[in-house]
């Protein structure tokens, strides 16, 4: 019997990966090429949309090498991909109209002022769940058509596509020009500010308020569902799920009923806790999204936690300040020392995100005195993830109504055994990492199969996942607030950093 393969595309922040599974969820091939990542001023981030395309044209058929299959043994393809980040391009040509606008830019950072000055800005969250703010697409589609001469009148003729990375693949997969297929999922739809998320639908009064004309959006539909064949690079296997990257790392931790939650620690880390099939609105800085469409079920929703920097905060300690040479380093460092030595590192380098979304805050360093060395700062930085986690949990827990019982994580960061038991000192909840490391690609492979039939439900993907390694509560209960207390003091005193017009 000839063995069907589910294969996964994870277009990630720095690369694009390719990967097949089998019916056990097992690897069985990768294929992986980075992508150039550009910045033309400062807080210009972008990347080339061809780039990404041709990457992709590369390793997928790799990836079927190295297993010794052919595209006729893949049962299904899932699209897990970088959520907000934006690429215009022409319909008839195929040609972006320039760069991809990534998440981390911050170029439209005076347009997201005026926007939530207008007395009528309320909406935009009632309706959407989710802050003004440039992290979404939104205010990067407005910024792109107010700034590109003739791209606003080719937008409103629908000649110019919009679409988050999924979309921009997955129409280039189905023809590109020749009739490709232009679609989002309802876990994207839901990072655009565009999206109503209760009618799962483009919101009339949000698209007037951003002036992002109709024609150029993607027909929004189910995360898992085949949507069309691939007739490019992969011909005749089925499209059968796209999910946002970290949506499609909750499907893949199998966070299936309501109050289950993981959090994938990488570049910044994401919380997502599933809470049912309603969207809970947030009241504690957090952003309300879908977690997840199977067909014509009701959507799963599920409350976010973003922080921005985490694994970016190793990298400067070890780019920026030249105290270690890799990044495992840093446990070895911090080991040397019992405590942070009265150190805390708030790492707002371009502002915080949740649960306070405070663009001006900068980062600080508090508590030094001259006993401070090295090995304080590397504990100080590792600190730094658990306590920005802790923060995440108690907005999620006074949201919701649901205490967290226990948090699955996944991504390079829990490689760190201080990190995590530090996390799971500090939630007082046991810290659990799986053996399938490739949590988002194992996601979107989970969405496709099931879409297919490939797994026959839940229950089956359930019984997949396997327990790698647990970290369970150990620390003193009055330390855990005394410097939980420390903590939220040095975060204040990051607030009000950049004045309005300064730098």
């Amino acid at each position: 019997m000839v063995e069907r393969y589910v294969m996964s595309i994870d277009q990630g922040t720095t690369s694009t990966r390719c990967i097949l599974f089998d019916h056990g969820g097992r690897l069985v091939s990768v294929t992986q090429r980075e992508h150039k990542q550009h910045f033309p001023r400062p807080g210009w981030v972008e990347h080339d949309a061809m780039e990404i395309w041709r990457n992709l044209e590369r390793i997928a058929p790799e990836a079927l090498e190295h297993a010794g299959a052919t595209p006729d043994q893949v049962a299904a393809l899932g699209i897990a991909n970088q959520r907000e980040t934006s690429v215009l391009w022409d319909r008839h040509t195929g040609r972006p109209v320039g760069r991809a606008v990534v998440w981390q830019d911050t170029r439209t950072d005076s347009l997201v002022s005026e926007l939530n000055a207008r007395p009528d800005a309320d909406m935009v969250r009632e309706r959407c769940g989710l802050p003004i703010a440039t992290y979404f697409s939104a205010s990067r589609v407005r910024w792109l058509l107010d700034n590109t001469p003739g791209l606003r009148e080719r937008a409103e003729r629908g000649d110019v596509l919009f679409g988050t990375m999924e979309s921009w693949l997955i129409w280039n997969l189905t023809g590109g020009p020749g009739g490709g297929l232009h679609i989002t999922d309802v876990t994207n739809a839901s990072r655009t500010l565009l999206m109503n998320l209760t009618t799962l639908a483009w919101d009339d009064d949000l698209l007037a308020f951003f002036g992002v004309p109709r024609a150029m959006l993607p027909e929004i539909r189910p995360s898992t569902e085949t949507y069309a064949r691939a007739s490019r690079v992969l011909p005749g296997v089925r499209i059968a799920a796209a999910l946002g990257d970290q949506q499609a790392a909750l499907f893949g931790q199998t966070c299936f009923a309501p109050g289950e939650a993981k959090c994938t620690y990488g570049t910044g880390s994401f919380l997502l806790l599933n809470t049912g099939t309603e969207p809970v609105r947030s009241t504690h800085g957090l952003l309300t999204t879908v977690g997840y469409q199977i067909a014509d079920e009701p959507a799963v929703y599920a409350l976010e936690g973003s922080i921005a920097i985490t694994g970016a905060l190793v990298q400067w300690f070890r780019d920026g300040l030249g105290l270690i040479a890799s990044a495992p380093e840093i446990e070895t460092l911090a080991r040397t020392v019992e405590d942070n030595g009265g150190c805390y590192i708030v790492p707002a380098f371009s502002g915080l995100f949740a649960p306070y979304w405070r663009s001006e805050a900068r980062g600080i360093i508090v508590g030094l005195t001259s006993y401070i060395t090295k090995g304080h700062l590397a504990r100080a930085v590792l600190e730094a993830t658990g306590w920005q986690t802790r923060e995440v949990v108690d907005a999620m827990n006074a949201d919701s109504g649901l205490a967290l019982k226990a948090l699955k994580v996944d991504g390079g960061m829990t490689a760190d055994n201080l990190l995590m038991q530090f996390i799971s000192d500090v939630l007082d909840v046991p810290v659990i990492r799986p053996m399938a490391a490739e949590t988002v690609s194992l996601g979107a492979a989970y969405a496709a199969g099931l879409a297919v039939g490939y797994w026959a439900d839940l229950e089956g993907l359930r019984r997949n996942w396997h327990r790698a390694a647990q970290w369970l509560p150990g620390m003193d209960p009055v330390r855990r607030d005394t410097e939980y207390d420390n903590w939220r003091r040095a975060v204040e005193r990051t607030f009000d950093w950049i004045k309005p017009g300064g730098r």
